[in-house]
């Protein structure tokens, strides 16, 4: 489920960007020399670009690698409550009590 989450979060964050840079998706799939509807299958995520593609695609929006990946925003309240409670479970005991203090404070 992460993994199907993770290419439909970056299939809208490319799209995002490219909205943001005022290109179509044909004009994007011409510069990065794809055809328009594997552009299409990214964006909407049902496919996955390789490292190149991506590579590709973060070069002609001008923008790094990491932040194609950047889309936190773009998830549901649910699903950043997930993301949330997931990592949570990793920290140890220190870092559990500094975020049960933090989340406190906000939430008094």
């Amino acid at each position: 489920m992460i993994i199907m989450n993770t290419k439909i979060l970056l299939g809208k964050r490319i799209k995002e960007i490219r909205k943001l840079n005022h290109l179509t998706q044909e004009k994007l799939a011409e510069m990065v020399d794809l055809e328009t509807t594997s552009l299409s299958g990214i964006e909407s995520g049902r496919h996955y670009p390789s490292l190149p593609t991506i590579e590709k695609i973060a070069k002609n929006l001008n923008v790094e690698i990491a932040e194609l990946f950047n889309f936190n925003h773009l998830q549901t309240t649910d699903e950043l409550k997930d993301d949330i409670l997931n990592k949570i479970d990793k920290l140890d005991d220190e870092k559990l009590k500094f975020i049960y203090e933090f989340i406190t404070k906000f939430t008094i």
